[in-house]
């Protein structure tokens, strides 16, 4: 794919959710808004990164393709390395500065690595644009807790809050996973992690509150995904008598190599366990890692979310005509991306003008909305005040990948 691709397109046009007539010149007198948005769209991305588009098209679409008398226009880039396939900063980079330097732009959602709301935070906030994402949710681009030093005024060089999250943060999702190990009966546990912001920001988390509640933590590493052969730390661990092995990553980062190779070193249950954030709550890192492999380690996962069949009200509601939409089911941040985009175009009904600062303070302002997991609001760091965990294990399936997440039970 090109470093962005121009898959631009006036939504109102579209024959999208909702939608029953074409908006035209008349049904937009003020012209139009562009909504741009920024994640990966190659590898093993590629199904996520299209159901995040979905989402968004179906909030779009929802409204009629129109808000408060502008034509809404959707900009969908790639922020992945055509190298890689993954997200790579100079291509995050230019996908902000295009979007800002676009005088139609007023939004910007994205992105889906923290790693690379790092990068463009910044660019958006001098804009005055608001940023929303669907998926970052390491702790320190908003809050203190569980950030590094300087974080997050580091991403804000005007003073304002101008970046949004709609799922909760980290510093909640690794502090339910060790809790629930406990739970689940688990004693000594060995951390493992990407790298990466996400990934070591939610192994660093889990760490501290395992050791809280009296887990034994017998190691928190970095692993460089990149390499084929995971086994010398495996063996490692194997050694160490842990009885779970958590670790902080992505679906592009080595947890399938991970579990894999577990499996064929004998780390398997019911002597070691494997658990993971939501980061790998994907389709495509059960067929990466067998379903083999995930069975055999006994694979749980925490999620930031009610399961999607388990969504009363609104959220039950936007699952069902996301399913009838597109004849498949979400993907994990898929109805996080409808929920960040209905949250723009209510903010811009609320503004009523083309205005980067009035819809940023419009967005900055959202209460009570009516959202997946119930009503929520934005505190003064711009995170969500919903802090709704699930907990998954894969379960055998019949099903083309023959396993599938099952939810467990809500976490606390």
């Amino acid at each position: 794919m090109k470093r962005w691709n121009a898959l631009a397109f006036m939504v109102a046009a579209l024959p999208l959710a909702g939608l029953s007539v074409a908006a035209n010149a008349a049904d937009c007198p003020k012209g139009k808004i562009k909504i741009y948005t920024s994640w990966p769209l190659q590898g093993a991305m590629v199904p996520e990164g299209t159901g995040m588009e979905n989402g968004v098209k179906l909030a779009i679409g929802q409204s009629q393709g129109v808000a408060a008398g502008y034509c809404l226009e959707v900009v969908n880039l790639d922020d992945a390395s055509p190298q890689t396939g993954k997200w790579d900063g100079a291509v995050e980079a230019e996908n902000a500065n295009k979007a800002v330097a676009d005088p139609d732009a007023m939004v910007y959602i994205g992105t889906y690595n923290s790693g690379a709301a790092k990068v463009s935070m910044a660019i958006t906030q001098r804009a005055h644009m608001a940023q929303v994402t669907p998926a970052n949710t390491y702790p320190g681009l908003t809050k203190k807790a569980g950030a590094a030093p300087g974080e997050p005024e580091i991403y804000r060089p005007l003073g304002i809050v101008s970046y949004f999250r709609v799922p909760p943060a980290d510093d909640i999702q690794g502090s339910v996973g060790a809790r629930w190990a406990k739970k689940l009966g688990h004693k000594k546990v060995y951390i493992l992690n990407d790298q990466e912001l996400y990934g070591k920001g939610i192994a660093d988390v889990f760490e501290v509150e395992a050791k809280k509640i009296g887990l034994e933590v017998l190691g928190n590493e970095g692993i460089d995904y990149k390499q084929p052969d995971q086994k010398p730390i495996l063996t490692k661990i194997r050694a160490s008598g842990a009885d779970l092995v958590y670790m902080g990553a992505v679906v592009e980062t080595g947890a399938q190599t991970v579990i894999r190779q577990m499996k064929d070193l004998g780390m398997v249950a019911p002597k070691v366990y494997f658990m993971g954030p939501d980061g790998l709550y994907e389709d495509e890192l059960l067929k990466a890692a067998t379903c083999d492999a995930v069975l055999a380690t006994d694979m749980h996962m925490t999620f930031a979310s009610l399961p999607f069949e388990n969504m009363t009200g609104k959220g039950g509601e936007i699952y069902k005509q996301y399913k009838a939409d597109y004849k498949i089911e979400p993907t994990s941040y898929a109805l996080y991306s409808w929920e960040a985009a209905a949250v723009v175009v209510e903010a811009i009904k609320k503004a009523g003008v083309k205005d980067r600062e009035k819809i940023r303070a419009a967005i900055a302002a959202t209460k009570d909305f009516d959202g997946l997991n119930g009503k929520w609001s934005f505190d003064a760091n711009g995170d969500t005040t919903m802090d709704v965990m699930s907990g998954f294990k894969v379960v055998k399936a019949d099903n083309p990948i023959g396993c599938k997440f099952e939810y467990v039970e809500t976490l606390k």
